[in-house]
């Protein structure tokens, strides 16, 4: 025990560098999985986010006016309580003549301590400033971008008077707006609700209470109903219920953050693991030496398992303690990360978790090498008697080497490609170790492609119309001159029903778009458009419900009324995951004419209109000409696009591509390091056959630069490959449909290689060229 601590501590002395960089590589790799799960947790889920951030409420309970919900603070499972708070139910419209929305309005003197509105855009309510002639409303997020609100926009509500003017935009934990079945939520002064003349139907209370468990959710709203009656109590709403809404919008988002921090960790762990083992590789001598005084393997074994689960061990507390002590003071959204997370329930296990799984990692690769490290035998076998390949690979290589120096090929470039090249086993695994981090550079930026596809010709991913207009004021002749004279775009008449498939087990939709002379112009990425009457195109949503293909055809009933249709094409189609089958509006009215009886209705006018703009055009300011060429009498609305609620992944795979290249880094110092060792041993020979140093040099730094080119090569091809195929299965699953990825350009490809190439090339130059100063004896692996 006490020579293998002896040799322990000479052998860190000798090689204390080496040792140094090991436990900044494993702190850095520690710090940069914390970091990424920090960052996971604050981008895969907002709603959380949220509720921490604004201490959130666990119950809402909604009440008619004059309930004493006050007493349910008094509750032994309650620990704090939003409110209570005196509503109004009303109907809020955007002036001039913009959407519409149902809205609870809440009467608060000051701003809740408990269940905190998180302002977003503008401010909160000021009793000085916004209780005069002009008062203002704080509007809920969700409601806000349902209206197009924003700072600064008046509202009129139902029920009061005089306008409102909209002064901040906040978010919340609560329920979000949904037409038609949950309201939106707005915050004024007491004296502004006071106001209404609204009656005691649309009056109530609310009162939000925050629980000292979360599991006894149930229990209290049981609580709350046998406390206040079940006849006073109009709607509850829970945290359970506001969270499944939010994680159903975000889980794309946590699908492809979880791949890529998936593929990080993978990537960090081949570095460690190649680490380790070149690390080993290196000291085969001393091993050797140490068996020949007297050391077991055994004692081999343990000594390195030590060694190395102790630098480990220093580098994961080193990570883990930067990480939670200073993580909070980093600017912008990594310090924010870091302190969401320190607030989540996760945090008090994951981190030791991740830390663990570093350590245990380290542990399993260190285990391998150590073992081989046991097998080294007390007399090292001398490596030109050590067969390397076959006899028919050997000649083969010689005959080319013999071949491009007859063609003056410069033979630092044939040398360092034999060397790179000269034992192929361990060159596929430094090649396979380094193309990891580079194929997932190659997936992010496949991922980031095909979101600039979705925002910058939303047209070829299913989304042609960026907006849609409809009015209750304006007769169709006088909607369709209008939108005839607006200023660049191309309006196409639409209408949608709910049709039940057969077995009447589901619904879908049922869209009527353009006419049979005017197509709309879908999307199609399988089969043809339609241009024929009961002729469609369907997403991979419907068909997968309908188990039905391209060229078949399928009935539906609307009402009773019976649609037989013939799906012509497959269109990427990202509305009601994929349940869409589209028609011309032709077609649509010639099925409700068909079946109609003669006292029946006519068939109705176009439900809306699509407007697709021309390229350039700017949805804000054509929507703001209609508006102002129609009087406030035509609502517009921008339609949603996918694309909106991804843009945290550019940050974050910004901040992910960091954390591969760091790790390509330290994986490309491990192959630099073995290439000057491997090197080291021929200088002689390189010498006596006339190269020079700079030669020399050139030989070492271009064998690390063909195996950094054979690993872009491999991790950019494969990563094409991996990205296009993820994105389609991304897009196959959720509805939307194959044919939405987009690859990124060749120039940004070759941009990576290059760079890859050039980092490597600088990055083996030092080390090459002190290896060539070295003074080294004859023999094949000492020096003097």
């Amino acid at each position: 025990m006490r020579a293998a601590a002896r040799w322990t501590q000479a052998h860190l002395r000798a090689h204390r560098p080496a040792a140094v960089l090991i436990v900044l590589a494993t702190a850095g790799i520690t710090i940069s999985l914390l970091l990424a799960t920090a960052l996971f947790a604050y981008a895969t889920d907002p709603w959380q986010r949220v509720f921490t951030q604004s201490s959130g409420a666990h119950v809402w309970i909604h009440t008619q006016a004059g309930t004493a919900t006050g007493s349910l603070a008094e509750l032994d499972e309650v620990r704090a309580t939003s409110g209570p708070f005196r509503t109004v139910r009303t109907t809020a419209s955007l002036q001039p003549g913009g959407a519409k929305a149902t809205v609870e309005l809440r009467g608060a003197a000051k701003r809740p301590a408990t269940a905190t509105p998180q302002v977003v855009a503008g401010r909160w309510l000021d009793a000085g400033a916004d209780a005069g002639a002009t008062k203002g409303i704080v509007l809920d997020s969700s409601v806000a971008r349902a209206m197009w609100a924003k700072p600064g926009d008046t509202l009129a509500l139902s029920g009061i008077a005089a306008h409102l003017r909209v002064v901040g935009v906040a978010d919340t934990a609560e329920v979000a707006f949904r037409a038609g079945e949950s309201p939106g939520v707005g915050w004024v002064l007491p004296e502004t609700l006071a106001a209404s003349d609204a009656g005691r139907d649309q009056r109530g209370r609310t009162i939000g209470l925050q629980l000292t468990d979360p599991a006894d959710t149930d229990y209290v709203v049981q609580r709350a109903v046998t406390r206040l009656g079940a006849d006073q109590i109009t709607d509850v709403s829970t945290w359970r219920q506001a969270k499944a809404e939010a994680e159903g919008d975000n889980q794309l988002l946590g699908r492809l953050l979880g791949l890529f921090g998936l593929g990080a960790l993978l990537a960090a762990a081949l570095a460690v693991g190649g680490a380790i083992s070149t690390r080993i590789r290196g000291h085969l001598r001393d091993i050797s030496v140490l068996k020949a005084i007297g050391f077991t393997p055994g004692q081999v074994v343990r000594m390195f398992l030590a060694l190395h689960l102790g630098l480990a061990l220093l580098g994961v507390a080193l990570g883990a303690l930067l990480t939670q002590g200073l993580g909070t003071l980093v600017p912008g959204r990594i310090g924010e990360a870091m302190a969401l997370w320190h607030r989540l329930p996760e945090h008090a296990w994951l981190p030791l978790v991740i830390s663990g799984g570093v350590v245990v990692f380290i542990g399993s690769a260190t285990c391998l090498a150590a073992w081989r490290a046991g097998r080294v035998p007390p007399v090292p076998v001398a490596r030109a008697a050590t067969v390397t390949g076959s006899r028919t690979s050997g000649l083969t290589r010689r005959a080319l080497t013999r071949r491009a120096l007859g063609l003056r090929v410069p033979p630092a470039l044939v040398l360092g490609w034999r060397g790179a090249f000269h034992r192929p086993l361990r060159s596929s695994a430094a090649v396979a170790r380094l193309a990891v981090p580079l194929l997932l550079i190659t997936i992010a930026l496949g991922t980031w492609t095909t979101l600039d596809r979705f925002t910058s010709h939303p047209g070829n991913v299913g989304l042609p119309a960026a907006l849609t207009a409809r009015s209750d004021t304006l007769d169709d002749r006088e909607l369709r001159q209008l939108l005839a004279s607006g200023p660049r775009m191309t309006a196409y008449p639409g209408a949608e029903e709910q049709a039940l498939v057969p077995g009447q087990t589901g619904t879908i939709t049922l869209r009527g778009l353009g006419t049979d002379a005017k197509p709309y112009p879908f999307a199609v990425v399988e089969g043809r458009a339609a241009r024929g009457p009961d002729e469609a195109v369907a997403g991979q949503g419907l068909l997968e419900l309908l188990d039905a293909h391209v060229g078949d055809w399928v009935r539906m009933t609307v009402a009773g009324r019976p649609y037989v249709l013939h799906i012509v094409g497959r269109n990427i189609e990202t509305a009601d995951a994929g349940r869409v089958i589209s028609t011309s509006l032709d077609t649509l009215r010639d099925g409700d004419t068909a079946d109609a009886t003669p006292s029946g209705p006519h068939p109705p006018r176009p439900d809306f209109y699509n407007l697709v703009l021309d390229h350039g055009a700017d949805p804000g300011a054509v929507r703001d000409a209609l508006t102002k060429a129609s009087a406030g009498r035509l609502e517009v609305r921008e339609v949603p696009n996918p694309a909106d609620q991804l843009s945290a992944v550019r940050a974050v795979s910004i901040g992910l591509i960091g954390v591969l290249i760091l790790i390509g880094l330290a994986e490309l110092a491990t192959t630099v390091g073995a290439a000057v060792r491997d090197r080291s041993r021929d200088l002689l020979a390189l010498k006596a056959v006339g190269l020079t140093p700079r030669q020399i040099t050139a030989v070492i730094v271009s064998a690390t630069a063909f195996v950094t080119l054979a690993a872009a090569l491999a991790g950019t091809a494969l990563g094409l490959l991996a990205s296009e195929w993820l994105i389609n299965l991304q897009g196959r699953t959720s509805g939307w449909g194959t044919g939405i990825a987009q690859r990124p350009a060749t120039g940004i490809l070759l941009l990576v290689i290059a760079v890859a190439v050039t980092i490597a090339a600088i990055a083996s130059a030092l080390p090459a060229a002190r290896a060539v100063r070295r003074r080294l004896a004859d023999s094949a692996s000492a020096q003097l």
